[in-house]
């Protein structure tokens, strides 16, 4: 299967509404970056272990490590997990940005300083969200 396809294939996975609510989450970030690089990694390294939830990534950005190599990954990532959806905002270097600037308009969300968790789509402001993520992608973007 193709990134697509295995994206269709866990989104359509979830158990409603967890299965609506990411198919949204889905198609706002293809409308966010039409043409951002598409991600898909099932939470197993390369041993096979499970270490993580799956993700669905969108966008790319060069992570540097202190011994100077560099690596791909995606910018913005979205997770199903047992009680709900993740929403990944990495690469803010400020960990205090995203709890500080969104963290009481969201609504019924948790907001770390790359995580934004909620319950249900539903359940939180989607345009705040959405400012978040744009926000994210700019300040992340490679130049």
């Amino acid at each position: 299967m193709n990134t697509e396809e295995r994206i269709e294939a866990y989104i359509t996975g979830q158990a409603e509404p967890k299965c609506n609510d990411m198919q949204a989450l889905h198609h706002l970030m293809l409308h966010i970056m039409p043409v951002g690089r598409l991600w898909f990694s099932d939470g197993k390294n390369s041993d096979g272990k499970t270490i993580s939830n799956p993700s669905i990534g969108y966008g790319a950005r060069t992570i540097t490590y202190e011994d100077g190599k560099t690596k791909e990954f995606y910018q913005i990532g979205i997770s199903a997990n047992s009680t709900g959806i993740s929403v990944y905002i990495l690469g803010i270097d400020d960990k205090h940005y995203l709890p500080q600037t969104y963290g009481k308009t969201l609504g019924k969300a948790s907001v770390s300083s790359y995580c934004i968790k909620f319950k249900r789509l539903n359940q939180i402001d989607i345009n705040t969200l959405e400012e978040a993520i744009r926000y994210g992608i700019e300040t992340t973007r490679d130049e």
